[in-house]
């Protein structure tokens, strides 16, 4: 799919990656384009820079996503791209609070199931559309610093496949975004250890990786090529998992109080 001449959401768009995309989007020539996040004031300010919609909300509830593709319809008609990006991170292992696991249930797989009931019937209907997730390696691979957020990544990346095995063969184009390390302010305040082994990327050549992945309707979108191949180490799930074991050890990564 060519993004020229579509209406495209993007979430979690007041920075980041979400950022990044919105306004690669608005480059490739987007007939419209809708950014939404809980930050009013910073997405205002990037809707202003490339003549987007801003709606500001929290997409981790069903009645705001409503909202979200409601207000993008009006303004643009029907949506033919709807990038989930929106992420939170919460570190802990199994004794991290049940609001951090409810609030990261909600943004990394309830977003784009709520997303995905709104938009799945019309698409269906004209034949046509493009999903996409942001995920991440974690939700392939593992996040040792949080559980909260590596087992939700998992469900999404689910999720995308479970998707894209109901409506790829129906005209529904479905896409998950995995990347490592990347450029933002959740990399920031986590701090950038383990997760940025293979290099830190910057949140352009993150977009630039979606629209490449978005011409060829690919599913998987890995910026670090690297994780292709750690995903092959990962068959072997007991050396997989010394390994990991490991690497925890050497960068002292998710530890914390349970070192």
């Amino acid at each position: 799919m060519k993004v020229k001449d579509k209406v495209c959401v993007v979430t979690g768009a007041a920075g980041g990656i979400g950022e990044a995309i919105a306004r690669r989007y608005a480059q490739e020539g987007a007939r419209g384009v809708i950014v939404a996040d809980m930050d009013a004031g910073r997405l205002d300010k990037v809707a202003k820079d490339i003549g987007a919609l801003a709606v500001a909300g929290d997409i981790g509830k069903e009645a705001e996503v409503k909202r979200l593709i409601a207000e993008a319809e009006k303004k643009f008609g029907e949506i033919d791209v709807f990038f989930s990006n929106a992420g939170i991170g919460r570190g802990g292992h199994e004794d991290a609070t049940d609001k951090d696991w409810a609030d990261s249930w909600a943004i990394h797989v309830m977003a784009h199931v709520y997303a995905a009931r709104a938009l799945v019937p019309q698409m269906l209907k004209r034949g046509e559309g493009y999903l996409l997730n942001t995920a991440s390696a974690a939700g392939l691979l593992a996040s040792m610093g949080s559980a909260p957020y590596g087992v939700t990544k998992h469900a999404g990346v689910a999720l995308a496949e479970h998707l894209s095995i109901q409506y790829g063969d129906r005209g529904i184009r479905v896409s998950v975004l995995c990347p490592q390390a990347v450029d933002t302010n959740m990399l920031r305040m986590a701090g950038a250890t383990a997760a940025s082994v293979d290099g830190v990327l910057n949140t352009e050549a993150v977009a630039q990786s979606v629209i490449e992945a978005m011409d060829e309707e690919r599913f998987l979108i890995l910026p670090h090529a690297e994780v292709k191949d750690y995903m092959a180490r990962k068959l072997d799930r007991d050396r997989w998992l010394r390994g990991m074991r490991r690497l925890r050890d050497k960068t002292g990564e998710g530890q914390g109080k349970r070192a």
